[in-house]
């Protein structure tokens, strides 16, 4: 953690989203590698026999699960779903990379449907064959929860390439939040050279000679984001009760209630009309579900602490 953090400091450092379009490509390719490794080794898993115990109900309560628990686990699944799909507040920037021609519009419609049935098809098939390769006792994560241990030079690999795609999601889910400050500072003080000026630079790599441009407030305020988002990540490992906190905040106003009422007020749908009904039951039931998923983390959050010690793994 400590190691990706410190990276991040340097790779944050680059300015905006028409940047980072190599580091998408790389992130996205290790994204699909990954998740091949890991669906090729449950499948083999499973054809060999060696599947664990399954139940149509998922884990049985007994001695060591009660209902409520139970009930407490499938709510935080639910966030760590949410969290999978909070995807909307990147969207608008990554539309403003897109050229003018063909219409944005139209190729950003065209994209979300490509990436969702993408994702979706890789999320459903690590779900129900990591399940079918580890029944009741499957891992948080069948990767790096010690899911599977051979052949391990496979497994480092995969654990890798989780590294690397993680630096890539990283930049490009933090971009919006750099964005959003270093808007607000540049109109709050126009006039600062540490909020305006821009400062160039030349590396010579080899033969090739490297031209960028670093800005005293992008320093300071990344770099403080960066630390103190590694410094939380190392004191509070809550791997799956933290994302599913993390979707549960960000997944229903973000990814429902706003588009749900930009839809209305473009299209101008009509107040009371049955697909206005619709559209806000829509709202409705996805702001209940936020409220019951994050009292669900908070409460496995709170089960956590309870034999949590700082900075111990």
């Amino acid at each position: 953690m400590l190691g990706l953090g410190i990276t991040e400091i340097f790779v944050s450092q680059i300015p905006n989203f028409h940047k980072l379009s190599w580091l998408s490509i790389i992130a996205a390719t290790m994204s699909f590698a990954y998740a091949s490794i890991g669906l090729g080794l449950a499948f083999s898993k499973v054809i060999s026999g060696q599947g664990g115990r399954t139940t149509l109900s998922g884990v049985e309560v007994g001695l060591n699960l009660t209902t409520e628990d139970k009930l407490w686990r499938i709510f935080r699944a639910i966030g760590d779903m949410a969290f999978a799909s909070s995807y909307a507040p990147i969207l608008i920037e990554i539309q403003n990379t897109l050229k003018s021609s063909p219409p944005e519009n139209k190729v950003m419609k065209k994209a979300s449907a490509i990436a969702v049935f993408t994702s979706t098809s890789f999320y459903m098939m690590c779900g129900c064959l990591g399940y079918a390769a580890f029944g009741n006792n499957a891992p948080g994560n069948m990767l790096t929860g010690f899911g599977f241990y051979e052949p391990f030079w496979l497994i480092d690999l995969a654990n890798l390439c989780i590294v690397v795609h993680l630096l890539g999601a990283y930049q490009v889910l933090a971009q919006p939040v750099y964005s959003t400050v270093e808007s607000w500072a540049s109109k709050k003080w126009p006039n600062s050279k540490i909020v305006s000026k821009e400062y160039p630079l030349s590396l010579r790599i080899g033969k090739k000679d490297c031209n960028f441009s670093i800005n005293l407030l992008r320093i300071i305020w990344r770099t403080t984001f960066v630390a103190i988002a590694t410094l939380l990540a190392m004191a509070l490992p809550f791997f799956n009760d933290i994302l599913a906190l993390l979707g549960a905040v960000s997944y229903w106003p973000m990814t429902v209630y706003f588009p749900v009422e930009m839809c209305i007020a473009q299209k101008k749908i009509r107040p009371q009309s049955l697909r206005w009904l619709g559209l806000e039951l829509l709202n409705l039931v996805c702001f209940l579900i936020t409220i019951v998923v994050a009292c669900s983390a908070i409460q496995g959050l709170n089960q956590g602490l309870k034999t949590y010690k700082p900075f111990k793994f």
